[in-house]
């Protein structure tokens, strides 16, 4: 059962989520979200990487009248993160977010979150109800034996939901977030069962890009392939751009996602005699602009290289200062080393007029 195609369906900005849409790409800047310019730029290079939803901290007023600048320059729609402070809430959702991130724990009382239920009502900007395994409530960890667990995640998540539905509301997201990638599944499976509402997923303070995307691959790869989720952050300890990188790359293998070249490359080995590592990173920062949806073999040893590729729609393998480019598993051309990179671009700059 796929259960993202059961959601709600829910609008921020342009973009719908939930009722078996696409799944979209999220990130967050690290940037002051004052200072306008470095946001801007920040956002404007995630857009161009492939981010279809970007979040930002609003830990301050000059922050949330922000928005409305920040807003007019970039072309996705805009989330405001708040924490502890309603009065934030409210001005982000006047100055125009396209949706709001809160913990109703942790901004005060019911007449707290009345007031930012109204105001989100008022303008129907959707709520992201956010519940982290670092910040869970101790009536939920004592409930379970003293310790976080799945369930008491979704417990969590499912009281903060509940208060804001028996306010009249009920345009929102959930995001139940655990860097323990095990915990994290069971809850989201659990939640999934309980809850139609949109589900944001993600491992949080997963780490650094190496570990933080093998845990992110791990964990979303589970949630997402049993059906669930409607949106995805890869968090990584980084720049924000590669979180976009590693999010299309999951949705693909996942085939969640079309479009995009994928690189495929062998892992090298005592016959490799050409910088296999170097041509392989260079070929996938030269693909990362196209707007094709093919496969794409780097192979590191022209005797086998052409048979490995076969499967791909294009390739290329080198060793001993040559190479040959391969289309449709038929090799079509010899080059030097030298020529392997421009040739590849070549075909790549001309693949929709030939193909």
């Amino acid at each position: 059962m796929s259960y993202r195609d059961h959601t709600r369906v829910i609008r921020i900005g342009d973009q719908v989520i939930g009722g078996g849409n696409p799944i979209l790409i999220q990130s967050m800047t690290n940037t002051r979200t004052e200072d306008v310019e470095a946001t801007v730029a920040q956002i404007l290079r995630l857009e161009e990487a492939g981010c279809e939803i970007i979040r930002c901290t609003i830990p301050n007023e000059e922050a949330a009248k922000a928005i409305p600048e920040i807003k007019k320059r970039i072309h996705i729609p805009f989330v405001a993160d708040i924490h502890f402070n309603y009065r934030l809430a409210i001005a982000a959702i006047e100055n125009g977010a396209d949706k709001i991130r809160i913990n109703p724990g942790n901004i005060g009382g019911d007449d707290h979150i009345r007031a930012v239920v109204e105001a989100a009502k008022s303008r129907n900007v959707p709520i992201r109800v956010g519940v982290n395994s670092g910040s869970l409530e101790q009536q939920f960890i004592e409930k379970y034996g003293g310790h976080v667990t799945a369930q008491g995640l979704v417990d969590s998540a499912l009281d903060k939901v509940r208060i804001i539905e028996r306010m009249g509301y009920d345009q929102m997201v959930i995001s139940i977030k655990s860097s323990n990638v095990l915990m994290c599944v069971e809850a989201h499976e659990l939640l999934a069962k309980q809850s139609d509402y949109p589900l944001h997923v993600g491992i949080t303070e997963s780490g650094t890009v190496n570990s933080g995307n093998i845990k992110s691959g791990v964990g979303l790869g589970i949630i997402l392939h049993e059906g669930i989720g409607d949106t995805i952050r890869v968090s990584l300890t980084g720049d924000p751009v590669e979180e976009i990188k590693s999010a299309k790359i999951i949705l693909r293998t996942l085939g969640l996602r079309k479009g995009g070249i994928e690189v495929v490359s062998c892992p090298t080995c005592g016959r490799t005699s050409i910088d296999l590592i170097t041509l392989a990173n260079q070929v996938e920062t030269m693909v990362a602009g196209y707007d094709l949806d093919l496969k794409l073999a780097v192979m590191g040893c022209v005797v086998n290289g052409p048979g490995e590729a076969r499967e791909a729609d294009l390739g290329i393998a080198g060793g001993a200062g040559c190479g040959v480019l391969i289309k449709k598993g038929q090799v079509i051309k010899k080059v030097s080393e030298e020529e392997l990179l421009p040739t590849l671009k070549y075909e790549l700059d001309h693949w929709k007029e030939e193909n």
